[in-house]
């Protein structure tokens, strides 16, 4: 027994497995980021698990969309095993002396691989068994799939090295028969010769065949030969590492073209092949060298980036970045814009829009609903969109007939802007009914597939393509990608400038839309809307004695006026107030100094900080104005959540709780401060405000949904249904009734 099991634990399978863990550790990040997105501990909140389990392509849950994460998968285990071959050459001298040793290596390095196949189908099998409710021939038409395209990987990959092989061989046909005779003679007068020790000791190894062998003695091999076979197979799998890079670039180039939008998780998966990949091209080449040859490039392209040689960030399309003078971002100018007179000019063009408002309505003094949304994803837009839906059918259109305002962040508003212009077009005629499905479908379609073909074939790769935009020129990057996307989900409707909206919201058509972007340089709001608003860059109470207070607020329209604000891409606009960190790029903004904006949600992600400015500001006018105003939350999480507690459960977790107590908390935050402002003004206003609220909560013995741009089957029709809670029922009932009576109760 004692010798079947020092066999085993010196066999090269073993051997290989310790030394992954003694040496390179850092290529393993990659398999644990993968075993524990699939077992449901990697960012499972924002649905990593969902886009490996349920992978989507061209809208649906497919063979083919499973058969490309295999093929990204088996391009993954490739080249994990090019890198790691190229990094252990060394200790496995032996195999340079057989017949396609590659092919040999990565049979014996197959241990992780195979147990993170055997980790896959069965968490997917589970996953579409328990959450996506799939039948069995489903399941076996996606496990087909997967497996389909890792086996074409493999096959694909091998061939290569086959070829490959033959051709070493045939190159090195008479230093081969040199060498193995004088193996022959050496063998002869060194009876009994021990196989030369090195840093790891192997007794057996498995062949092509899967048969055991022992390795043969190469101490009678001179170095130069070993080297020589082993530097061949190295190039030659450095070939096919640049061949992989070829098809990303051109799939780069053609990312616009929704077949080549490969799921989400096949481009995640192959953008770790290319990090594993790149590591062991400088390993090759460089060799100590690897690492001052990494921080050389570092220091060379962030001087190209300081010089402005290149220029990777992402612009607002539309806005004029042409014109020499940007406007001054810094204390004084902001302290000009929030003038009195200039406050005062700006309030009184929006009284304006408010009376027009107020002139389509059939009672004199009407109800005014003022709409917050959260931020939240596709979630967020699709539970936004089924309220919205239903809120007209049980008013018979009059409630977005009644909304004077919408602000809020992220998904939210994507969905309020999305049915806002559903609404514009039945006024114009052009649709007949907002109760079609098919809108619903469409805010629930994917957006991140194209999001991460883009981060991979373009922004990783090679950021070099670019548009032109009303004279300005952009790059073709994972911004531009989200936009075009959610473009074709909406059938075009949204394809739009910001000013087009000016008109229809000036003459109390439609609602007035305020979006919210969070200024990275300090955390002020940057306000954007069709109109300016400059009385929304600070709070009307500045009367009393406060001391100095800040401006804490930036008015696009005002603060851009000489850069064509009006012009910018509607899209734009809807992707700034949603511009997830990482998922989608900053968008730096004309100002000197340079500012960059990001998610709204990360300043107000439930939307009530700007809408209480708001009523706090034309308080008297709506007091005199308004039977009722009523503030309606949509919120993509349960106003008392405790069902998503930060934990402490390790002592890492233990160590990195200070650094990531807020981070994990945020929205709680937000949620508790904003709950005492709507409660502040509740009081303030009078008896003649109310606040109503509708929030996602998953039904009971189901996942909550991701937050996340994609959505699984499973989630769009959990979200469709907790519109029938008992609390949002009630809510629609609320609603209903303040909507008709002149007196009520607040909630």
């Amino acid at each position: 027994m004692k010798k079947y099991l020092a066999g085993f634990f010196y066999s090269l399978p073993v051997q290989l497995l310790f030394l992954h863990f003694r040496r390179y550790q850092v290529l393993l990040l990659f398999w644990a980021i993968l075993f524990a997105t699939i077992g449901g501990h990697f960012l499972k909140p924002y649905g990593a698990d969902t886009l490996m389990l349920a992978p989507e392509y061209l809208g649906r849950v497919s063979a083919l969309s499973a058969f490309f994460v295999g093929l990204s998968i088996g391009t993954f285990i490739m080249s994990w095993n090019i890198t790691t071959f190229i990094l252990h050459s060394r200790h496995i001298k032996f195999l340079a002396t057989t017949s396609q040793p590659f092919l040999k290596f990565c049979i014996n390095n197959a241990v992780i691989p195979f147990i993170f196949l055997v980790c896959y189908l069965f968490f997917t099998i589970d996953y579409q068994l328990t959450e996506e409710l799939s039948s069995k021939l489903e399941i076996v038409s996606l496990t087909g799939g997967f497996l389909g395209g890792f086996i074409l990987a493999l096959t694909i990959a091998f061939g290569y090295f086959f070829r490959a092989d033959r051709k070493i061989y045939r190159k090195m046909a008479t230093d081969f028969t040199s060498a193995n005779e004088k193996y022959e003679r050496a063998s002869r007068m060194i009876k009994r010769s021990k196989v030369e020790k090195g840093e790891m000791r192997v007794d057996f190894f498995l062949s092509a065949t899967l048969g055991l062998r022992k390795p043969r003695n190469v101490k009678h091999y001179s170095q130069e030969f070993i080297n020589s076979i082993f530097k061949r197979h190295h190039v030659e799998a450095v070939k096919a590492v640049f061949i992989a890079f070829i098809i990303l670039l051109l799939i780069g180039l053609f990312a616009e073209n929704r077949y080549l939008q490969i799921p989400a998780a096949a481009s995640i998966t192959l953008f770790f092949t290319i990090l594993i990949a790149v590591a062991g091209a400088l390993s090759l080449f460089m060799g100590s060298w690897s690492f001052p040859v990494v921080i050389v490039i570092y220091l060379l392209v962030n001087w190209m980036f300081t010089n402005r040689l290149i220029d990777p960030r992402n612009k607002a399309y539309g806005l004029n970045y042409n014109t020499k003078e940007k406007p001054a971002y810094n204390k004084e100018a902001l302290n000009v814009l929030t003038a009195k007179d200039s406050i005062a000019k700006d309030s009184a063009a929006f009284v304006s829009i408010l009376n027009n408002w107020k002139a389509k309505q059939k009672e004199s003094r009407p109800v005014m609903f003022i709409l917050d949304v959260s931020g939240g994803g596709n979630r967020s837009a699709a539970f936004t969109m089924n309220v919205l839906t239903k809120l007209d059918t049980l008013t018979n259109g009059s409630f977005f007939s009644q909304c004077a305002l919408i602000t809020g962040a992220s998904g939210g508003m994507i969905g309020a802007a999305y049915f806002r212009e559903l609404y514009l077009q039945k006024q114009q005629g052009k649709i007949s009914s907002l109760q079609t499905k098919q809108y619903i479908d469409n805010i629930c379609k994917d957006l991140l597939n194209p999001v991460f073909t883009s981060l991979v074939a373009r922004d990783m790769i090679g950021p070099f393509g670019k548009f032109n935009f009303d004279g300005n020129s952009f790059i073709r990057d994972r911004g531009y990608a989200f936009e075009q996307k959610l473009n074709a989900n909406t059938n075009g409707i949204l394809n739009k400038r910001l000013k087009d909206y000016q008109q229809p919201e000036s003459s109390g058509i439609i609602p007035a839309m305020i979006f919210n972007t969070a200024i990275t340089r300090d955390g002020r709001k940057m306000v954007i809307g069709t109109q300016h608003m400059k009385f929304m860059m600070k709070p009307s109470f500045l009367k009393n004695n406060l001391g100095v207070y800040d401006v804490d607020g930036l008015d696009y329209q005002s603060f851009f006026s000489n850069q064509n604000p009006g012009s910018i891409r509607f899209l734009t606009v809807l992707r700034m107030n949603a511009t997830f960190p990482f998922v989608l790029p900053n968008v730096e903004m004309p100002a000197k100094p340079e500012i960059d904006v990001m998610d709204g949600g990360l300043r107000d992600n439930f939307g009530h900080e700007t809408s209480l400015r708001f009523i706090d500001f034309f308080k008297d006018w709506l007091k005199a104005n308004t039977s009722k105003v009523i503030l309606v939350e949509i919120r993509d999480r349960p106003s008392e959540d405790w069902s998503r507690p930060y934990e402490v459960n390790s002592i890492i977790g233990l160590i990195t709780k200070p650094v990531f107590v807020l981070q994990n908390n945020w929205f709680n935050v937000q949620d508790y401060y904003e709950k005492d402002q709507v409660n502040y003004m509740l009081d303030a206003y009078g008896p003649n405000l109310y606040k109503t609220s509708f929030s996602y909560e998953a039904l009971p013995n189901t996942i909550s949904a991701s937050l996340s741009f994609h959505l699984t089957a499973a989630e769009k029709k959990g979200i469709a249904n907790s519109i029938n809670n008992e609390a949002n029922q009630r809510t629609f009932s609320l609603i209903d009734s303040l909507s008709k009576a002149s007196t009520g109760a607040a909630e």
